[in-house]
């Protein structure tokens, strides 16, 4: 396994391409699976957890075509209704997308409940809920999930209990090929969903709402050959711009959009930071001290969870006490021991963590336990005094492309080393 060094007390300053959205590209290879014709992808990202996904879907005979590191061609004409086996699931909680695209097109499916980061149970139960309401027969045994509608799904109503992202999109995909109408209230309107819906528009399907709290998709839909480029990944952007605002510098996020950023970017102003946009991103600074803010993780338009770790470390220098809420995930403080390991004055009670910021951190060895938080300990590195050591980044590695040599480029003091 590697490891990342970090020695801090480098203002960043430069430009930071930010990457097609890991968030996007999941799903959307999920969809190649829905029509016999072929699917063109640019902007995938070169993380593992997209290698993951292309990996499944090639097991189900999906020809896959890497034409080069950010774009791929994925033709599901010949593909088979086989197993997902655990081995490959295990890796990425996203594979169980998979298993509404199958079961639309071919009327059955059997997949391994999912594996991936370990920060709460994330339970799966709204997605099968929705493939219920379009009339499939679910059952879980053995840790796999069968799905099996022998006669075809049928456009529903469906009522998300709450507006989970991944249960939207496989609402969305699996109705798709469903008869009639479906309609899915209380839906998520992050931007991976109507970058979802967009490019399932392409490949042929008519649905109305994405990004909305009610989306709309007339079934039995006629694909044909598409092309989609994805969107730029938020949580990406907005971990540069805690980078730009933790280490009092300057950095322009290229490919960057405010509007998939707006409560982020709020806070970060209240922080002490700047941001606005650029023609080609958005400019983040910092010029004076950081100060503490509150915050709460919710689903989009709100603070992202997915963005809280990240939040944690620019508050342990804040001037301040900051609050800081977790409503998505349960068990999303793995990173706070090791916070505290560098210094940082955090008391964790149920949901929540106060950040009393200190003076400064302190380099030491430190464990990554999940993909942001071990962002989170490389970005609290970065302005530590001394050295860092942030072990197990295979982590960071299922969602951040480049990590380490983009933070180089821009001056940071960064080595990846085998351990």
């Amino acid at each position: 396994m590697d490891r990342l060094i970090v020695r801090g007390g480098r203002p960043l300053d430069g430009t930071v391409d930010i990457a097609g959205a890991k968030n996007s590209a999941l799903p959307l290879i999920a969809a190649s699976l829905l029509s016999e014709r072929p699917l063109v992808l640019t902007r995938i990202p070169a993380v593992t957890d997209v290698d993951t996904l292309l990996s499944l879907v090639e097991s189900y005979g999906v020809r896959v075509d890497r034409d080069h590191a950010h774009q791929v061609t994925l033709d599901a004409a010949q593909a088979v209704n086989v197993e997902a086996h655990y081995d490959v699931v295990r890796r990425a909680r996203a594979t169980v997308l998979v298993l509404g695209p199958l079961l639309a097109r071919f009327g059955s499916a059997r997949v391994s409940l999912p594996g991936g980061c370990a920060i709460g149970a994330r339970p799966i139960d709204l997605h099968l809920m929705a493939l219920s309401a379009l009339g499939a027969e679910v059952s879980v045994e053995g840790g796999y999930v069968e799905a099996r509608a022998p006669g075809g799904l049928t456009g529903a109503r469906i009522v998300l209990s709450s507006p989970s992202v991944g249960a939207t999109e496989t609402a969305m995909m699996a109705a798709t090929r469903a008869r009639g109408e479906t309609e899915i209230l209380n839906a998520a309107r992050e931007p991976e969903v109507a970058d979802l819906a967009a490019c399932l528009i392409a490949m042929g399907a008519r649905i109305e709402g994405a990004g909305t709290h009610r989306i709309l998709v007339a079934g039995d839909a006629t694909f044909q050959a598409a092309a989609h480029e994805l969107i730029s990944d938020r949580i990406e952007a907005g971990t540069y711009a805690v980078a730009a605002a933790i280490t009092g510098g300057r950095l322009e996020l290229i490919g960057a959009r405010l509007e998939h950023l707006g409560a982020e970017c709020q806070v970060l102003e209240r922080a002490g930071a700047r941001v606005f946009p650029t023609d080609r991103g958005l400019m983040v600074e910092r010029t004076g001290r950081l100060s503490a803010t509150d915050v709460s993780t919710e689903p989009f338009p709100g603070f992202p969870t997915d963005l809280q770790a990240q939040f944690m470390a620019l508050m342990s220098v804040a001037e301040g006490a900051a609050l800081i809420r977790e409503t998505i995930f349960e068990n999303r403080f793995m990173h706070v021991p090791e916070l505290m390991r560098l210094g940082a004055d955090l008391t964790l009670r149920g949901t929540t963590v106060m950040v009393r910021g200190v003076e400064r951190l302190r380099g030491a060895p430190v464990m990554a336990t999940d993909l942001r938080a071990s962002v989170c300990l490389i970005l609290a590195g970065l302005v530590a005094e001394g050295e860092t050591v942030v072990s197990r980044v295979y982590h960071l590695d299922r969602g951040y492309e480049d990590l380490a040599r983009k933070l180089v480029r821009c001056g940071a003091d960064i080595e990846r080393e085998s351990e």
